[in-house]
């Protein structure tokens, strides 16, 4: 690192410790960047470039990760929560938890507690699968070489809904990715939660053709955010819902096939069977 960028990097340093030390105040751009004795847009420029995200998503996820705390860990009421994170009110709450968790502060209070999910067990070329759906779409699908096991990693991502053991045309419609042409299935639905930055990395997975590769730094490309290629991988890494959202068409750089969430050897086994299916 040259002497420039180091005084980059510690300009940066100083800014996420004040936004994290900060972030009840809500600073503005402005207010930030003068702290840091730079103008707004050049710290702008250099903040995201640096940090993978904006100066303002950054103190989003920071009153974000805060609120949870307060919901969760000591069931502040809403208006509590909103307070102490130094918003506005209730409704710029419920703004920023839609933004970025993908659903409503209460939702995220009771931990699915009025979620209805229907799941099921069923086969694959790669092995067994739990699948779950809600009346939208379909929520959680994962490997599950140990039923039991499955679903408590089901009602670890939902811990409050009420479970129903049952196939329904959701998934059944599903399922069908491994038996039928693609192109001929009626539309999938998914029922997803996520921060923004998940869903848009899941979304650009969800455009990867049948028997393609990308790498994380194309991903990242793809959001116009191409310094994150970590943050893409760790959201790769949290995808709930197995080869429907396909994660296994991401590869390192290099062009190894690199980790994967139910192993080396059935991410290889998932590449090769769809590059014969585009082949015959």
């Amino acid at each position: 690192m040259n002497e420039q960028e180091n005084i980059h990097y510690n300009r940066i340093a100083e800014a996420i410790d004040y936004i994290r030390e900060h972030f009840r105040e809500q600073p503005n751009l402005d207010e930030v960047a003068e702290h840091v004795h730079l103008s707004p847009f050049h710290f702008q420029r250099l903040f995201t470039e640096w940090a993978g995200v904006s100066p303002k998503k950054f103190l989003q996820y920071t009153s974000v990760q805060y609120a949870k705390q307060l919901l969760k860990d000591k069931q502040a009421t809403l208006f509590d929560t909103a307070y102490e994170t130094g918003l506005s009110g209730t409704g710029r709450l419920h703004d920023l938890f839609i933004n970025i968790e993908g659903m409503t502060p209460g939702e995220y209070k009771n931990g699915g507690e009025d979620l209805s999910i229907n799941y099921s067990y069923s086969g694959s070329p790669f092995g067994d699968l739990i699948v779950a759906s809600t009346g939208k779409g379909i929520c959680y699908m994962a490997f599950a070489d140990n039923e039991d096991e499955g679903f408590k990693n089901l009602q670890s991502h939902f811990p409050h809904a009420q479970f129903k053991s049952m196939q329904d045309p959701i998934q059944q419609n599903a399922l069908q990715i491994f038996t039928q042409d693609w192109g001929k299935l009626k539309q999938v639905k998914l029922h997803l939660k996520g921060t923004a930055f998940q869903l848009k990395v899941w979304e650009t997975l969800l455009k990867i053709p049948m028997g393609q590769l990308s790498t994380y730094g194309n991903i990242a490309g793809e959001i116009k955010n191409p310094n994150a290629s970590r943050a893409v991988g760790t959201a790769i890494g949290s995808n709930p819902v197995t080869f429907l959202i396909p994660c296994h068409r991401v590869i390192q750089s290099s062009g190894t096939f690199g980790g994967y969430m139910w192993g080396t050897t059935r991410k290889t086994a998932m590449i090769g069977w769809e590059a014969a299916k585009v082949l015959f």
